[in-house]
């Protein structure tokens, strides 16, 4: 079987955090997930791999072995057999454990061939008394893991929300965190469909969030669009813009031309699970011609004319 290199596969380190991985892990579940490629059995089969990687790397005790053994991880118990040639009884029995489930301490090999119980002699070394059968242990199978998908408003993915699945005769009440990006795919581990012998597998939710009327977000930025009049264009002045902290005050400069672009600092998206880091809010000039003018103001845009004209 091919050896497959998990940290590769997830395009980290060895040396990756458990938050590190945890990112590395969402971004491509969400690039690769087969709801947002159809059809695509190389997606479909990447997105196995990247479950399988994730599942080993943010277990700590799964990794351990992994990178202790590589591929094979699952076939090694914490004791290693017994080595060929001159076996060193009490380096061996130095990692065993007693009945009570204690180590044993200062062991003497003497002491164990003193005793005339054979049956003490295999229980000890063996965990079973001779004659006996070891139980085998059980080789549980994962249940399957189930996806779902869920819509969500700007306005949500922004503040957080809190959404509710029925799945298997239970509702789970699921935490969407504010910053969330469209087509975040979250992990619920254990919560798929039952396995036989196994763990429950994992329920994959894909966040999918709604196209918004006046907003357009690019990564942690937001852009809108406002219309301002020719006359607070000329002269500046302050006008008010939607944000989703509330309205706030934008300046803006004399002589802003339409179409120019002006930013509001700190008034994008939060940072997904970093809610005190924000991205910036970039508001597009429309200007508004003012129309239905009165003779006076006709006489008066005519005499600036002429002015401009000299």
């Amino acid at each position: 079987m091919q050896f497959k290199d998990y940290y590769q596969i997830l395009g980290i380190d060895k040396s990756a955090t458990p938050i590190e991985i945890r990112k590395a892990y969402r971004k491509l579940a969400a690039q690769y997930h087969p709801d947002r490629n159809p059809g695509n059995t190389a997606s479909a089969e990447k997105f196995k791999e990247i479950n399988e990687a994730n599942e080993v790397l943010s277990d700590p005790e799964k990794r351990k072995k992994y990178d202790r053994f590589g591929q094979d991880w699952k076939h090694y118990q914490e004791s290693t057999p017994p080595p060929q040639g001159d076996f060193n009884w009490s380096e061996a029995f130095g990692r065993q454990q007693g009945s009570d489930g204690q180590p044993f301490a200062d062991f003497d090999i003497n002491d164990l061939f003193a005793r005339r119980d054979s049956n003490d002699f295999f229980e000890m070394l063996f965990g079973y008394p001779s004659g006996s059968t070891p139980r085998p242990r059980s080789s549980g199978r994962k249940g399957r893991d189930i996806t779902a998908e869920t819509k969500i408003t700007l306005e949500e993915a922004y503040h957080g929300t809190t959404k509710l699945f029925r799945l298997n005769d239970q509702t789970l009440k699921v935490a969407i965190h504010p910053g969330i990006k469209d087509g975040q795919v979250l992990r619920l581990s254990g919560k798929g469909a039952a396995g036989r012998t196994g763990t429950a597998g994992d329920l994959y939710i894909t966040v999918n969030i709604e196209t918004h009327p006046r907003f357009r977000r690019e990564g942690h930025d937001l852009f809108t669009e406002i219309s301002v009049d020719l006359y607070a264009a000329i002269l500046g002045g302050q006008v008010d813009v939607d944000t989703f902290k509330g309205k706030v005050l934008l300046t803006i400069p004399p002589g802003t031309d339409n179409g120019t672009t002006l930013r509001l600092s700190g008034m994008g998206m939060p940072e997904y699970e970093q809610q005190d880091r924000y991205g910036d809010l970039y508001v597009k000039v429309s200007l508004a011609i003012p129309r239905n003018l009165s003779a006076e103001e006709m006489d008066l845009f005519k005499k600036l004319n002429a002015l401009r004209s000299r």
